[in-house]
């Protein structure tokens, strides 16, 4: 039974999804104001896998991503651009979607802007106005949390601390409680604005968004909802509150799963600090797989501290497994197909699930994976496999890479750069090495590189 870390009850739990073996699940998706970070990469890669892991176990799962397309932060930076909003929501979303496709996060089902779901927005707010959880003052309509007495169910407190995503809190001195949040910000003199009817013009406060989202494609409850530690309070907080105050049905979501924070010296990266890296800097020095495989060596829900060093130390652990399927695939013997090599299968098949099943515990999962190709490899030195075992073996590791997502693509190399290598191998022979130095730049100048391993040397892309 797989079983799930739920922030709302503190405990693990069996997952039992709602409907049978069909899963909704939503992640708050960017505020697309500027390039994602190595904190969002986190946090992406991490569902991304866990997505793959539920559907691998035959969830039915359908993911569901938001894009805050319309916010502050948004309208800052177009006023400094001296443009208008959608032009810099439209870039950094296409910025953020690149990212993601460089990252192999391709486990999203849909991506929703706020900005189509405005009626839905509008009948949110209309909604809560008329049930008497709302409220209006000079720059908008306000929640009144003395209406919801759970609030902070979530987080266990209703006050702010150090690492909260605070940045978007909304003070105005004529709010009846201290933590009551816009649903609906009036317009300012050149901020772009929304009408209807019966509200002011204006635009969506942060967190009506995300329920007005859900509350269309799942209705008011819904199985999974994951997002970043620092999400908690007051935005997940805030959700539950709207949701649950429209629709008088409890819970909104039944199972909340949150990422551990990246951190730079032990600090969270965010920008608001300045300490960041942004995706596309990391991948240009940095296969994807590696950070994949970085970000697998950490339980989802602790803190990654990010450093060269643990990169370094990431690329070195996953070049091993990539050397092994290498080995698996150039593996020639005459030896008769090994007896043992369907139970050993079978039993890292079940060591995998088994470690995946409580809350996804990729790190010792990734343990099993090592154990197996440390048994494999005496086998393949001591000629007691088959050709026909390595297939299989090779078969099971391609599986169990369409949840993880780390081993190296096989690459079809072009002539030229064959030959370049071929060369180059030569001159290593040969002792020439500023040759051989010259032919390997060269060869990167093109676009590949060379890996000189034990077993041989690869030929990668870059």
């Amino acid at each position: 039974m797989l079983k799930v870390y739920n922030t709302l009850t503190r405990k693990l739990e069996n997952l039992k999804p709602i409907n049978d073996k069909k899963i909704n699940l939503f992640v708050c998706g960017p505020t697309v104001y500027d390039f994602s970070h190595l904190g969002h990469a986190k946090t992406y890669i991490q569902f991304d896998i866990i997505v793959k892991y539920l559907r691998y176990k035959g969830y039915k799962t359908f993911y569901l991503q938001n894009i805050t397309d319309i916010d502050d932060k948004i309208i800052k930076k177009a006023n400094e651009e001296n443009t208008d909003w959608k032009t810099i929501s439209r870039r950094y979303e296409q910025t953020y979607l690149e990212d993601m496709k460089n990252l192999d996060v391709n486990s999203v089902n849909k991506y929703a802007r706020a900005t189509d779901h405005i009626p839905q927005i509008i009948s949110q707010v209309k909604r809560l106005i008329k049930k008497g959880y709302a409220y209006k003052i000079s720059d908008g309509y306000y929640f009144d949390l003395s209406k919801f007495k759970e609030y902070g169910k979530l987080a266990k407190r209703k006050s702010q601390e150090a690492e909260d995503s605070v940045s978007r809190i909304d003070e105005n001195p004529e709010k009846k409680n201290k933590g009551d949040f816009c649903l609906w910000k009036f317009s300012k003199p050149g901020d772009p604005f929304w009408q209807s009817k019966e509200l002011i013009k204006g635009r969506p406060g942060w967190h009506i968004e995300d329920t007005a989202i859900t509350e269309k494609e799942f209705g008011p409850q819904y199985d999974i909802h994951g997002g970043g530690l620092d999400l908690i309070f007051p935005h997940h907080e805030a959700e539950i509150v709207q949701m649950e105050s429209i629709s008088g049905k409890k819970p909104l979501v039944k199972y909340w799963l949150h990422t551990g924070f990246l951190q730079i010296k032990k600090e969270k990266m965010s920008k608001s600090l300045g300490n960041f890296f942004t995706i596309r800097d990391v991948i240009k020095k940095y296969n994807k797989n590696i950070l994949r495989f970085l970000f697998l060596q950490t339980h989802y829900r602790k803190p990654i501290d990010f450093s060269e060093e643990a990169i370094e130390q990431a690329k070195n652990s996953l070049q091993k497994l990539n050397e092994f399927i290498l080995k698996l695939k150039n593996y020639k013997s005459r030896s008769t197909n090994n007896k043992k090599i369907n139970s050993m299968i079978e039993k890292t098949k079940n060591d995998f699930e088994k470690s995946m099943d409580e809350d996804f515990e990729t790190p010792k999962a990734l343990t099993v994976l090592f154990e197996f190709m440390k048994e494999i490899n005496k086998l393949i030195a001591e000629k007691k496999i088959s050709t026909k075992d390595t297939k299989k073996i090779k078969n099971f590791m391609n599986k169990i890479n369409e949840v993880f997502g780390i081993l190296d693509e096989e690459i079809k190399v072009p002539e030229e750069i064959k030959e370049l290598a071929e060369k180059r191998e030569q001159a290593r022979k040969n002792k020439d090495f500023k040759l051989a130095d010259g032919l390997r730049e060269k060869i990167k100048s093109l676009g590949y590189y060379i890996d000189d391993t034990k077993d041989g040397m690869v030929i990668k892309k870059l």
